[in-house]
């Protein structure tokens, strides 16, 4: 089966060409291939799996469904199955916006939902930008500039510690992070027009699982409030408790304007929605809406997944797991100097690989900040809000006026200035380069052993964890057993002596 799906499916695979195997049955965190060897699965379908795989009480719901001869596609009518969805949706939804929400259906797939919720913020304001964050995967589909569905999207910085984009980390990037922004929205000289909306991941799943702070989530829903720019949360793969809160942006504290959903919401089948305040709600003709926006069977699953989440606090299970397997994880990094950090948020966890050897450099992010070479000018440029290199949203460029560079360039700054605010980087802290390489290694010794992790973020170099909510503690400490002795065994390969543990 392997040999017949290389030899006729498009070089475009990426999961089977990273794990060859071809699973037959599955049950929680279990996958068993067909050669009989069984696998630990954090991958969970790409963080689909809430409950992992088929959990009894979606089972029972999906066959309830078929049993009761109900149609299982109906476009966009109302139904049973529908309205016992929307129901259970609305009792999770974050307060502030249950209240006077509206959801949409639309296409099956995140990247329909992004397109929705876009779509929907430009109708609603007359506006036609958005702003983004570097390394956002938000995975709407790209089109020629000129469609009148592209949404012209500006990337800003996103705050993170590791890779600070100025260098600087902590609670002083992220509050600079947050100055971009401001200026890009109120300086007439920085070439952005006020935008239809803002999207953000409250944390980054694909880019390398990188958690927003609370503050500046705030700072956001504060700049976006205080300009009538509608705040679209992407909790396609944070949501349904993933994060230790059902909906990541809670931890916040935060009432967006707009959610975009998919994943888990569908309780491993295709499922897609947007969630957004009644007062956008204009009802577009011609919005993006999708043939099978009806799908009965997801529906139920979905419902079932959201009331079992809910019913067994499993989000609060996931806040208390998580941070005690990042606790654990972090004493690996200790022990091995090629784990360059450690991060993430309840069962979203990410395991970003360096090489040790290689020279502290300046992070390009910070070296397209300082670009700017003052205060915030012109923006560097515009992108198509479409899939570009690695997966990311839109164009590439981050950086004011002619000091603007791409992502990759080099260039020498002492000081980060963004309306007035001076920061100079802590060259002791900078990143160590990323080490892809290892990371595959890591991933394919994880395999041997029994261990299904995926890769992500900056040159696919963060090994991720996404485990089913459901994972017990036995089978947490056997999913960091096999991992810390992969990592011991990739740093053992040749190549990567320089990655071997600095402890016996």
């Amino acid at each position: 089966m392997l040999r017949r799906q290389s030899a006729r499916e498009s070089a475009a695979r990426t999961y089977a060409r990273a794990l060859p195997i071809v699973p037959v049955r599955a049950r929680g965190l279990t996958i068993e291939g067909a050669d009989g060897r069984r696998y630990l699965d954090c991958l969970s379908g790409a963080g689909d799996l809430a409950l992992g795989h088929n959990h009894p009480v979606v089972l029972e719901a999906i066959r309830r469904v078929l049993d009761s001869g109900a149609p299982l596609n109906v476009l966009d009518l109302a139904t049973p199955v529908k309205d016992a969805f929307i129901t259970e949706l609305f009792h999770t939804l974050p307060p502030g916006l249950a209240d006077r929400a509206r959801v949409r259906f639309c296409g099956p797939a995140g990247s329909d939902a992004v397109e929705t919720a876009c779509e929907l913020v430009r109708a609603a304001t007359g506006r036609t930008g958005l702003i983004t964050f570097t390394a956002a995967c938000h995975a709407k589909p790209a089109g020629p500039p000129d469609a009148p569905t592209v949404v012209r999207a500006i990337r800003l910085p996103y705050p993170q510690d590791y890779r600070c984009p100025f260098g600087v980390g902590g609670e002083a990037g992220a509050d600079l992070a947050a100055r971009w922004t401001e200026s890009v929205l109120d300086d007439p000289g920085s070439g952005v027009p006020l935008p239809a909306g803002m999207i953000v991941e409250p944390v980054q799943g694909e880019g390398g699982v990188i958690p927003a702070t609370d503050v500046w989530l705030r700072r956001m829903r504060q700049l976006t409030a205080e300009r009538s720019v509608p705040l679209i949360v992407d909790e396609t793969q944070t949501g349904v408790g993933r994060t230790g809160a059902f909906w990541a942006v809670e931890h916040s504290g935060v009432t967006p304007d707009v959610m975009v959903l998919s994943k888990a919401i569908g309780g491993s089948l295709p499922l897609a929605v947007v969630v957004h305040r009644d007062d956008l709600d204009i009802g577009e003709s011609g919005a993006p809406t999708g043939t099978f926006r009806g799908n009965q069977l997801a529906m139920a699953a979905g419902t079932a997944t959201l009331a079992h989440v809910r019913e067994n606090h499993l989000a609060e299970r996931a806040a208390t797991l998580g941070a005690r397997m990042l606790h654990q994880l972090r004493g690996l990094a200790a022990d091995f100097p090629c784990v360059g950090d450690v991060r993430g948020r309840g069962l979203m966890i990410g395991v970003e690989f360096v090489n040790p050897e290689g020279e502290a450099a300046e992070d390009a992010g910070a070296a397209g900040a300082a670009g700017a070479a003052g205060e915030v000018g012109g923006v560097g440029g515009f992108g198509g809000f479409g899939r570009g290199p690695g997966g990311v949203v839109g164009g590439d460029w981050i950086g004011g006026g002619t000091g603007g560079r791409r992502r990759d360039d080099a260039v020498e700054a002492s000081a980060v200035s963004v309306s007035g605010a001076s920061v100079v980087p802590d060259r002791a802290r900078r990143p160590l380069p990323a080490a892809p390489e290892l990371a595959a290694a890591v991933q394919r010794e994880c395999l041997r052993r029994g261990l299904i992790v995926g890769l992500g973020g900056r040159h696919a170099s963060v090994v991720r964890l996404l485990p089913p909510l459901t994972i017990t503690d036995e089978q947490a400490a056997a999913v960091l057993d096999r991992l810390a002795d992969a990592v011991r065994a990739a740093a053992r390969c040749p190549g990567g002596a320089a990655a071997a543990p600095s402890t016996p």
